[in-house]
Parts: C-alpha cells; sequence; structure tokens
C-alpha cells in the first residue's frame, strides 16, 4: 500500500468525529498490515471488501442492540418525541427493564429496521419529514437509476474488451507499477487499438442514459415541488416578501417610508410590513443569559443530588479568583443581564439608527406577493429589491442587519479566500505527508532522533499523528465554508447551506480527486518519470489515471461503507444526550433540546454524495470496476438516511427542494469531466482516428443543461401567478373570514424579540408592543416625491389626483 493510501485511510476513517470503534479499528489494521504495497491483486479487493461488509454488519449488530434498550430510545427516536407520537417506553417497567431491554426474541432481527425504513410510502414521508428530505433520499435513488444499467453495459462489454488486451504488457510502459485490477482498465488495451470504439460506443451510451435519468427527475422534482407548494398550508413566506436596499428619505423613517411605496405601488394587495432591526448585540446578551440558565440548572441539580451548595471561582474559566456560591453567583448574573436586555431592547426599537433599509412585507394574497417578488419595482434596478422572504424558521437574522452594497465586496474576499484554502491545501497535503516518514523527521529536526527511535513515539508518529492532524482539519472544514458562507451575507440558512455545499464540492473535486490523480501519480511513478525520455511523460500520465482505482476503491470502502453504517449508530448522539439528560435537564422542554439530533447537513452531505457520482461516472468507461462499489454504497446509504431521516432528524426548514437545480448541475459537470478524461486517456493512447468523435459529447451535454435549465429551473425559483390566484380563491372559499393580518402581524418578528421578552414582559405586553408591523395611518413629513411617484393616502395636503386613482387609493 502507498504511503498517500495509508494517509487516506486515517483521514477518511468514519464522520463520526469519535475515536475509531473497535471493530473498525480491527479493519483498518487489517488493511494496513496485510497490504504492504498496493492491493495489487482481485483478492486483495475482495479481502478488503469483506472486511469492511463485516465491520459494517457489526455496527448493525451494535446498532439493534443500542438502539433496543429504553433508555436509549429518545436518541434513536427522537422525531417521533419532539412529534408527539411516542411515549417513554421506561415508564411502567420493572426497574432492570427500564435500563435493559429483556426480551431475547427482540435481538434476533436486528436488520429489521431496513425493511421499515423502506416501507414508509413517499407521499406519507413528504408529510411527514417534509420535502426537501425526501428529495435529498431521491439523489440516492438517482444513483441507483444511473449507475445500476451502466454497471451492467460496463461489465458485460467493456470488461471484456479490457481484460483480453495485453497493453500493461508492452515494454513501452513497463515503468509503469499496475496491478491484477488494472488489467480490467483501459490502460490494458493498447495504443492505436480498434477496441477503442467500444469505450467510445459506451460513452455515448453512458451519456444518453444519465442524461435521460437527470430529463426525468428535474421533470419529477418540479412536478413535486409545485403540487408540494399548491397542497402545503398557509404559511406566512406564501405572503411575504423581503425587501432590500430602501433608499433613505430625510422626512420619513423606514417604515413610513415601506408603507407608502407600497400603498402607492401596490394598493389592492398590500397588507402589512416588518421592518428589519440590528438587533445582534441584543442576540449575544440573550444567548449569553440562556447559557448562565442553563449553568444555573445544572448547579440546582447538583444540590439536589448531594445537599451541598456548589462552589466556583469567578476568575477565567474557574480557574482562579474568588470562591463564591455557584447558584447565587449565577441568579445575580442573570438578573444583570435582564437587566441590561431590557435597555437595549428599548434602544433598538426606539434608536431610528438600530433600522436597517431592509423589510419584510406581507400582502392580502399570494398572487400580490408573487408580483411584488417577481417584478422590478422602479426604474433604478439598485433601489426597492424584492424577492421571495424565506419561511421564519429559515431565516439567519445576524445577516439582515448587512448593508446591501457591502454583499459583493464581501462576496469577492471570500471568493479570494476560498481560492487560496481550495489551491494551496496542497502545502499542508505535503508537509503532513513528511511526517508518515520518520527520515523525514529526522531531516527536518535532528534533535528529535532520539525521541523518534523509541518504538512507541515511532508507532505513534507514522501510524496516527499524519491521520490526526489532516482528519481535524477535515473535521472543521464544514464549519469554515459556513462560516465564509455568512461572511458574505446570504439571509436564509438554506441559502448559506446551498453556498457552502458549493464550495465543499470544488473543494472535493481538487483536492481529493484531482489531487490524488495528479500529485499521486507524479509520486508514485518518480521512479518511472526519471528513467524515461521526455515524450513518454504525455503516455505514462494518461496511462497511470486509471491506475488509481485501486485507490479510491478503498475510499469508497472506508469513507463511504464504513462511515455510513457508523451514521446509523449515532455514538455522538447518544453520549452527548446522556451527559446533558444526567447534568442539565431538568424539565420536558429541556429534554425535547437535549435530544434535538438537528437537520440532516445538506451542506455537509450532499458534496459527499457528488463525489460519489463524479467518481462512478469518470471512472465508468475507464475501471469499470470501481461501478460496484458506488451502487453499493448508494443502496446502502439510501436506506440508512431514509431510517435517520424518518425516525432522528428534524428538518431545520423547508425550502420546497429549492436546491434541485444545484444537485443537477453538479451531475451534469461530473459527466462532462468524465468525457474529457476520457478523450484525454484515448489521445495518450494514439487513438486519433476514434477520439473525434467524443468531442460532441460535452458539447451535446452542455446543450441539455441549457435545455433542462430552460423547462425546469423557473419552478424552483419563481411561483407561477396561476397557482397562486387558484390557492388564493381556494382559500377565500373556505375560510371566508380569515384575519390574515393577525396571522402575519407578527410572523417576521426578530425571535430574539421574542425570546428577550418571554423572560422580562407578561404575555399582554408582548402582545401590545409596537414592531412597526401595523398598516396603520402614518403622518407624514415628506416634503418631496423622490420615492413614491405619487401622494401618500395619509398626508393630509396631498397633491391633486385624477379621481379614478384617488378613489382607488383612499380606504
Amino acid at each position: 500500500m502507498t504511503l498517500q493510501m495509508k494517509f487516506w485511510f486515517k483521514i477518511v476513517l468514519h464522520e463520526s468525529d469519535l475515536t475509531l470503534p473497535k471493530p473498525f479499528a480491527h479493519t483498518v489494521g487489517r488493511l494496513l498490515s496485510v497490504q504492504k504495497e498496493e492491493m495489487t491483486t482481485l483478492s486483495d479487493i475482495g479481502v478488503a471488501a469483506a472486511i469492511n461488509i463485516s465491520s459494517a454488519l457489526l455496527f448493525f449488530v451494535a446498532f439493534a442492540i443500542l438502539r433496543l434498550q429504553p433508555w436509549n430510545d429518545r436518541v434513536y427516536f427522537p422525531k417521533w418525541y419532539l412529534k408527539g407520537l411516542r411515549t417513554d417506553p421506561i415508564q411502567g417497567r420493572a426497574f432492570v427493564s427500564k435500563f435493559i431491554n429483556l426480551d431475547w426474541r427482540a435481538y434476533l432481527g436486528f436488520l429489521n429496521w431496513m425493511p421499515e425504513a423502506i416501507r414508509m410510502p413517499e407521499p406519507e414521508l413528504i408529510d411527514h419529514a417534509g420535502l426537501d428530505s425526501v428529495v435529498y433520499l431521491r439523489i440516492y435513488l438517482i444513483g441507483l437509476k444511473i449507475f445500476v444499467p451502466i454497471a451492467f453495459l460496463a461489465w458485460t462489454i467493456l470488461v471484456p474488451v479490457n481484460w483480453t488486451s495485453t497493453g500493461l504488457e508492452g515494454a513501452h510502459i513497463t515503468n509503469i507499477t499496475s496491478s491484477d485490477i488494472d488489467k480490467l482498465s483501459v490502460s490494458n488495451v493498447q495504443s492505436r487499438s480498434e477496441r477503442f470504439w467500444g469505450h467510445i460506443v459506451m460513452a455515448y451510451a453512458f451519456t444518453f442514459w444519465t442524461c435521460y435519468v437527470l430529463l426525468k427527475e428535474y421533470g419529477k422534482t418540479a412536478s413535486m415541488r409545485l403540487g408540494f407548494l399548491a397542497a402545503e398550508k398557509r404559511r406566512p413566506d406564501q405572503f411575504t416578501v423581503l425587501v432590500r436596499n430602501i433608499p433613505s428619505d430625510p422626512d420619513e423613517s423606514v417604515s413610513e417610508l415601506v408603507e407608502h411605496f407600497f400603498l402607492v405601488n401596490h394598493p389592492d394587495h398590500y397588507l402589512t410590513h416588518q421592518v428589519v432591526y440590528d438587533a445582534n448585540k441584543l442576540a449575544k446578551l440573550v444567548n449569553k443569559k440562556k447559557k448562565l440558565k442553563n449553568w444555573l440548572v445544572y448547579y440546582q441539580n447538583k444540590l439536589e443530588r448531594t445537599s451541598e451548595r456548589p462552589q466556583i471561582k469567578t476568575g477565567f474559566l474557574g480557574l482562579w479568583g474568588k470562591k463564591v456560591d455557584a447558584i447565587d453567583h449565577h441568579i445575580n448574573e442573570i438578573d444583570k443581564l435582564s437587566k441590561e436586555i431590557v435597555v437595549e431592547r428599548k434602544k433598538v426599537t426606539n434608536d431610528p439608527n438600530s433600522i436597517m433599509p431592509a423589510a419584510f412585507v406581507s400582502f392580502k394574497t399570494r398572487w400580490g406577493a408573487a408580483v411584488c417578488a417577481q417584478t422590478q419595482q422602479t426604474r433604478d434596478p439598485t433601489l426597492w429589491l424584492t424577492e421571495w422572504a424565506p419561511e421564519p424558521r429559515d431565516v439567519y437574522w445576524r445577516n439582515l442587519p448587512i448593508p446591501y452594497v457591502s454583499h459583493t465586496v464581501r462576496r469577492l474576499i471570500i471568493a479570494v479566500a476560498f481560492f487560496f484554502l481550495t489551491f494551496f491545501f496542497m502545502i499542508p497535503i505535503a508537509f503532513v505527508q513528511t511526517l508518515a516518514s520518520i527520515e523525514g523527521i529526522q531531516k527536518a529536526a535532528p534533535w528529535l532522533k532520539p525521541l523518534v527511535t523509541i518504538p512507541f513515539i515511532k508507532s505513534f508518529i507514522q501510524g496516527f499523528l499524519p491521520g490526526i492532524v489532516l482528519k481535524l482539519f477535515l473535521i472543521f472544514l464544514p464549519t469554515i465554508l459556513m462560516i465564509m458562507s455568512k461572511f458574505e451575507g446570504f439571509e436564509s440558512i438554506s441559502s448559506l447551506e446551498r453556498r457552502s455545499a458549493s464550495r465543499h464540492y470544488l473543494f472535493n473535486f481538487v483536492n481529493i480527486f484531482l489531487g490524488n490523480i495528479l500529485t499521486g501519480t507524479a509520486f508514485q511513478q518518480l521512479s518511472s518519470f526519471i528513467h524515461q525520455p521526455a515524450n513518454q511523460y504525455p503516455v505514462t500520465i494518461g496511462t497511470a489515471i486509471p491506475l488509481k482505482a485501486s485507490f479510491f476503491i478503498t475510499y469508497i470502502m472506508v469513507d463511504g461503507w464504513a462511515s455510513i453504517a457508523a451514521e446509523v449508530l449515532m455514538l455522538k448522539p447518544l453520549i452527548f444526550y446522556h451527559l446533558k439528560n444526567f447534568f442539565l435537564v431538568k424539565t420536558e422542554k429541556d429534554r425535547e433540546e437535549a435530544m434535538d439530533p438537528g437537520s440532516i447537513g445538506f451542506n455537509s452531505g450532499e458534496p459527499r454524495i457528488q463525489l460519489y457520482f463524479l467518481l462512478g461516472l469518470v471512472y465508468a468507461a475507464v475501471t469499470p470496476a470501481v461501478l460496484p462499489f458506488i451502487i453499493v454504497f448508494f443502496g446502502l446509504a439510501y436506506v440508512v438516511f431514509r431510517h435517520q431521516i424518518i425516525n432522528v432528524y428534524n428538518q431545520e426548514y423547508e425550502s420546497g427542494a429549492a436546491f434541485w437545480p444545484d444537485v443537477h448541475f453538479r451531475i451534469i459537470f461530473a459527466l462532462i469531466v468524465s468525457q474529457i478524461v476520457l478523450m484525454g486517456l484515448l489521445t495518450t493512447k494514439k487513438a486519433a482516428s476514434s477520439t473525434p468523435f467524443l468531442i460532441v459529447l460535452p458539447i451535446l451535454t452542455i446543450w441539455f443543461h441549457s435545455y433542462c435549465k430552460g423547462r425546469f429551473e423557473s419552478a424552483f425559483v419563481k411561483f407561477p401567478l396561476q397557482e397562486a390566484m387558484m390557492k388564493d380563491t381556494l382559500e377565500r372559499a373556505i375560510e371566508p373570514n380569515l384575519n390574515l393580518k393577525g396571522y402575519l402581524q407578527n410572523a417576521y418578528v426578530h425571535p430574539i424579540f421574542k425570546d428577550s421578552m418571554d423572560d422580562d414582559t407578561d404575555d399582554e405586553e408582548i402582545l401590545s408592543m409596537d414592531f412597526d408591523t401595523e398598516s396603520a395611518i402614518v403622518r407624514t413629513k415628506r416634503q418631496s416625491r423622490k420615492n413614491t411617484p405619487l401622494p401618500s393616502r395619509n398626508k393630509a395636503s396631498s397633491l391633486s389626483l385624477s379621481d379614478g386613482i384617488q378613489s382607488h387609493l383612499e380606504p
């Protein structure tokens, strides 16, 4: 096994961010010890696959045992508890049965959860988990739909063509390090061979089939989205538009200006609005108060258990300083913060400088909101910018105060930062790889020679240190990319995740795919380059690219199979829940917060899926041996994540599958990369007569993407006026007396105001507070008409208008 192969074993072991469980540690140890150089034979691949499958089964057995224990029920079925559809199995049981399930029959069907996960029909799953979760699962189904037929064709046609050739036995490439599995690849076909026509025909077949599946899925997803929006219950975002870059007016406040503008330009449909406050400082105070309350609960629980009042030190991290009573100290700190919160809240609501040039504007009908969100409001395209408001759960409130004009500068800064992060990541890779070599350490730091020669230290440095360093970086990579997206200023969590996912995919493409093919090839074949003429370099590189298939097969097994099996085990949530339950939980609300697992993590999960699409499409015509491992990944992941979505993950927001155009584009991108790679390989094989026939494939693929974009993408960015009118008409017929204004009035009030008021005011005070949501009469101070083409209906001495317009605007 190569140094890089060992390296990646330690980097991509699993996604649980915890120490390896013993079964999987044994797997890795077996792979690292048995394969000294490389997985050179098909039997080696078989052994590695058998070990990984065994480890996955052990994970499933452990999962079956843990999920059957009553005290773990809230960890493995939290979604049903949050919906109020499941009760605690501990209640009413004998003492021992509260902790251990004594029914031995329950342990026999340790894989019963798999058919249970598949049994729920898709419409019911949409009602249960939302359209976002269902369409996310369909990405795995697309993988199966694409690669199962492709694998059948490749193994039926291409594998015999490759296996019966003798290209790797030629004297002109004897310097290439090859293996038995490479005989299944295009590298084993002789140069100028007529057999390359088989690969070209299969490339066309693979492209047409992939495009056909994508076309059907794009249409299906667009139809599902429109049907979901049409059947969806009433939500505030259906009536609301986010307005940005509101111009300043010396005579009116932002709230007055918004009201006048929409009363004039949308007189029949404007209902109410909510201005955006810069409440970030208030949010910090409220969050700090929540943390102090958690500590107070912890110390109060500790007092109940020990009957001794806990003591803490007031210095840094409680390490030094004056010793005080922990409960009294936290009560005093909470009281101080409560007073600061009241002062800050009044400052935010009364200070004009805290009101940002943005607002949530609500309309009487969905039709009116659709017209406003999808049209230009003024002749100046940079002012009064409108877009559909995210649903209240989806709003990222911290970014709303960011001035719109700074977005361009922020995105330029992040683009430069991401470029350096992506393309200079090879520098730490190269540095950390030197740590895997004792000789490299001795050369860089001779004074460490006596230390690194100690067997234990030597084993730790070579076996664990490089993997730990890089694994830590890769663990924090999604967080780093999310911070970058937040800095750019996106206003919704869904858009933040989509942007972060795009960057994560680019990072994987450069550093995992290209990084291992190009840099891996260069280092692995260094001796070959030294001992051959320069005109052979392109041939060596072109031939060595498919030789990396064995690396990616192992990568798929370790990163894909094993980490998917570890996903269902949920070790980290299991540990965290029991720690919180023991130390912090005092009420049922506390217990719900402790067991909430969060959402599925689109920003880190989807780029990982796309990497497997890339590997499958690139190697389909190059080394078909990769495809069965890809298929196993998609099948296993579909079942596991369907189970997790049904029982565990609680979606943070619902965007109606707005991410689908990004998914479609990345699969198209992978398809084009696969076509370019095949053209490059055939060029190095001197297949001059057949290679030109591949040039048309990228052109057709780009045309296909353009067609799909024009045909379906509008369904994901716009809402048809016809659908909006139908839904409005139906709602008026069913609920003619609906108080829509009361429903929308506080929908987009900053949650920090609600959280802070819950602690400091009673319900009547909360309802009576004014957040500038009313469209009541506002006495204007305007002396000019530069922002409103017609006078406000609230102005006493308005300019004369035609009778028709005047009567139309007056209440």
